[in-house]
């Protein structure tokens, strides 16, 4: 039996959830049956696919009325000329939110990193309203954990907020999360969490997609794979349950939930809206 205050961190989070997507041919259409158009909606970057492929899917969807953000990954974009393009075309279209990883494509130019590409935001002026950057829970399979923190720190005074990448691990979570606030970042973070994907089905998904850094840091971390796909494993309202003490504490810094939902549209509204039904019930 969970408690009022665990509840009410529980429903603020799934209240405040945005869904990732992979930019197929079948998103657009997943998205419109299944997703309310108060539903923000973030659009992977895909290195065999190209920006293109998520800025079309951002601009439909945008069209539509959801509130988009697509991933401008640093290493996919050529140098500042392009980025002002980016910026001209996806301002135009209303879209003011972006989230910006490094990608895991080579670098096709002047930027090895986010935050290169970021400090040429700034020197344009921000013209992006919302910024988010990449935080690391887990160990990232090619970085050492100290260049991660340090990278997140140097990029802070460029970015909005944080979003966290995959984690199945309450106590990670709880002592990432202690560690973010004793380094004195205080913007907003954005859990990362799976929906509720087939299990069997994820990782073979993730090889053949290959789209996103989340798709990606599954597939290079085949334990935390196994560990999702054993029965009983992981369910998504346990791992939150578990989360809510620590994400209770601060609500102004843990401030809803990113879910990778790995094009299961309908799946994961359903869970959130169920969810939501029996907390609230």
């Amino acid at each position: 039996m969970r408690n009022k205050r665990t509840a009410a961190t529980l429903t603020r989070l799934l209240e405040n959830a945005r869904y990732e997507v992979l930019p197929t041919a079948s998103t657009e259409d997943k998205v419109l049956e299944h997703l309310p158009r108060d539903r923000t909606v973030t659009v992977t970057a895909s290195p065999s696919k190209g920006l293109e492929a998520t800025f079309d899917l951002a601009e439909r969807l945008a069209g539509h009325g959801y509130a988009v953000v697509p991933h401008v990954a640093a290493r996919m974009v050529s140098g500042r000329t392009e980025l002002e393009e980016i910026a001209d075309r996806l301002l135009g279209k209303g879209i003011t939110r972006i989230f910006v990883p490094g990608g895991d494509a080579e670098p096709a130019g002047d930027y090895p990193d986010a935050l290169a590409l970021l400090q040429d935001l700034a020197a344009m002026g921000s013209p992006f309203s919302h910024v988010g950057i990449t935080g690391y829970p887990e160990s990232h399979p090619t970085i050492h954990d100290d260049l991660t923190v340090q990278s997140m720190w140097d990029k802070r005074q460029f970015a909005t907020h944080i979003v966290s990448n995959l984690t199945f691990d309450p106590t990670l979570v709880r002592s990432w999360v202690q560690r973010l606030r004793a380094r004195g970042v205080a913007m907003p973070l954005l859990l990362g969490m799976p929906g509720p994907v087939e299990r069997t089905k994820l990782l073979g998904m993730a090889t053949r997609i290959g789209v996103g850094e989340s798709t990606k840091f599954l597939a290079k971390n085949k334990g935390l794979f196994a560990r999702l796909a054993a029965p009983g494993g992981f369910t998504g309202e346990s791992f939150l349950e578990k989360c809510a003490p620590a994400l209770g504490e601060d609500g102004a810094l843990v401030e809803g939930l990113h879910v990778f939902t790995f094009n299961q549209v309908g799946e994961t509204e359903a869970w959130r809206t169920g969810m939501l039904e029996r907390l609230r019930g």
